[in-house]
C-alpha cells in the first residue's frame, strides 16, 4: 500500500471509531478508490494515561506506545495520528522515536481556535484529570496568546461521569449530562468558547450537537487536517511537514 498514514488508536475504542467515522465521511469520495489508505492500531490495552499522569505508581503507558511507534515505522507509513490528547503527555518522546511526523493533535487545535476566535481572550477547557495535570492544552492555549480558563471540581467530576462512568463503561452519550457541563462552563466562568480536550468530549459532540455553545473539536479538526495532508500526498503535493505537524493545514484540496 503506497501513501498511507498510521491512526495510534485504541484510547478508547469508541472514541476512535468517532474519529474514523468523520474521517470516512468527510472524505470526497465516489468509488472505492476514492477512499484513503491508512492502517490502524486499535491498541485497546494501552494503559489508564490519566492513571499514570495523577501517579507514576500506576503502569506507565509510554511502553506500549513506543512499542506501536516502533513497530508501524517499520511500514514507513507518511505519517502518524495518535486520536488521544492525554497520550500527548509523552508527544517528544515518541517523536524522537522516530522520522516520521506525528500530529501534534492538541496544538493544531489551538492553532486551529486562535485562526477562529483571535479576539477571545478567555478559553475554556474540559478535558481528564490527566489533561488538565498535564496541561498539555493550558500550555497551547496559553502560547497562542489566550487564557486558560478551568471549571471547578463539580464540572470535573460531571466531565469524569461523561467520560467513564457513560461513554467508556456503558458506550453511551448522556446528552443532557454533556450539555449541562457546556451551559455551566458558559454561564458561570464565562467563556464563549470551549476546547473539548478528550476524544470521548467529541465523541458526545458527535452524538450531541444539539447545543448554542462554540466548542473547539480536537478530534473533529485532526480529522480534517489528515484528509488535507492524505490528499495532497495522493496528488503527489509538497508537504511542509513542520507546520502539517503543528498547524492547521486547513480545508480538503480539491481533486
Amino acid at each position: 500500500m503506497k501513501d498511507f498514514f498510521t491512526i495510534i488508536g485504541g484510547m478508547g475504542t469508541m472514541a476512535t471509531e468517532s474519529y474514523l467515522r468523520l474521517l470516512n465521511a468527510r472524505t470526497p469520495a465516489n468509488k472505492d478508490q476514492d477512499y484513503l489508505n491508512y492502517l490502524l492500531v486499535n491498541d485497546a490495552t494501552v494503559p489508564d494515561r490519566t492513571s499514570y499522569i495523577l501517579d507514576h505508581q500506576q503502569p506507565n503507558f509510554f511502553p506500549d506506545l513506543q512499542e506501536d511507534i516502533l513497530q508501524q515505522s517499520q511500514l514507513h507509513p507518511e505519517f502518524f495520528v495518535m486520536v488521544c490528547n492525554t497520550a500527548h503527555y509523552f508527544y517528544e518522546e515518541l517523536q524522537a522515536l522516530t522520522p516520521v511526523p506525528l500530529l501534534h493533535m492538541p496544538r493544531i487545535a489551538i492553532n486551529n481556535l486562535h485562526q477562529r476566535f483571535p479576539q477571545e481572550k478567555r478559553v475554556g477547557l474540559i478535558a481528564t484529570a490527566g489533561t488538565i495535570a498535564d496541561k498539555v492544552y493550558a500550555h497551547e492555549i496559553q502560547r497562542a496568546g489566550h487564557e486558560v480558563v478551568l471549571g471547578d471540581q463539580s464540572i470535573q467530576t460531571m466531565v469524569n461521569e461523561l467520560i467513564y462512568q457513560d461513554i467508556k463503561e456503558q458506550n453511551l452519550v448522556d446528552h443532557e449530562l454533556y450539555h449541562r457541563i457546556l451551559a455551566k462552563m458558559h454561564d458561570e466562568y464565562h467563556v464563549s468558547v470551549i476546547v473539548l480536550g478528550c476524544t470521548e468530549l467529541s465523541l458526545a459532540q458527535e452524538k450531541a450537537p444539539e447545543h448554542p455553545y462554540q466548542v473547539i473539536d480536537a478530534q473533529s479538526i485532526i480529522a480534517d487536517q489528515t484528509i488535507a495532508l492524505a490528499t495532497q500526498l495522493r496528488q503527489a503535493q509538497p508537504v511542509d511537514w513542520v507546520r502539517a505537524v503543528n498547524e492547521y493545514v486547513g480545508p480538503i484540496i480539491s481533486e
